[in-house]
């Protein structure tokens, strides 16, 4: 597998958005989270969003450069978390936070409290390399891709073609369910289930819903109501 592309991990937070860049040149990873944001402009639009470069060594000119391109996009680069003792330096310089006062994001006990109303929306489908990682539920207008990631503390609902990977009710919640309109995962679990794919011969035109009942998981039609 030769693929080097680097990969780009999106969590939401209370406030604002955590974006997570791969090793590699930073070339190759700006140029990566230049192509996310160019494709799915709706979805950062507004977005305060946090960047975590690992042990990137980035001077002045790389953070301004990044800084006004988001900027002109609509995107307010508020805190830049690094290894880099350089990198931090130029970030604080730039008047930047270089740490996160809260708990960092929503994993498997969220900091914050979720209710049953809090979601995510993603109006683009989400390509290969990407991972969603959210407290609430999480609605995507748009396909799931193979090598594309959610994992959601509630109900995952996808108005598209899910073929990626799934994890509803990833803090232990068994009454979260997965709803798309074309059920074809890599791997779909809900709460500490994982699902078996059945074997589809017949393909199915029908939306259909996952959930979790007497220790095993269902599916069946989508019906409105």
């Amino acid at each position: 597998m030769s693929n080097k592309t680097p990969g780009i991990q999106i969590k939401g937070l209370r406030d604002s958005l955590m974006v997570t860049l791969d090793d590699g040149s930073w070339d190759d990873v700006r140029s990566a989270l230049v192509e996310q944001i160019e494709d799915r402009q709706a979805f950062f639009q507004g977005a305060r969003l946090v960047l975590d470069v690992g042990a990137q060594v980035l001077h002045v000119n790389d953070l301004v450069s990044l800084r006004d391109h988001l900027s002109e996009r609509g995107i307010n680069l508020w805190a830049v978390l690094s290894e880099s003792p350089t990198t931090e330096k130029t970030t604080q310089l730039l008047g930047m936070a270089t740490r996160l006062s809260k708990p960092q994001p929503v994993s498997a006990k969220p900091a914050v409290e979720v209710d049953d109303e809090s979601a995510m929306w993603i109006n683009r489908t989400l390509r290969s390399g990407t991972r969603i990682e959210f407290p609430g539920n999480v609605v995507v207008v748009g396909d799931v891709n193979p090598g594309a990631e959610i994992v959601a503390g509630g109900s995952v609902i996808i108005w598209g073609r899910l073929r990626g990977v799934v994890h509803a009710g990833a803090d232990g919640d068994q009454s979260a369910k997965v709803c798309a309109l074309e059920l074809t995962p890599t791997q779909l679990r809900i709460a500490g289930e994982v699902a078996i794919q059945p074997d589809k011969k017949k393909k199915s035109n029908q939306a259909e819903v996952v959930y979790y009942k007497d220790g095993h998981i269902l599916a069946e039609p989508w019906k409105s109501g």
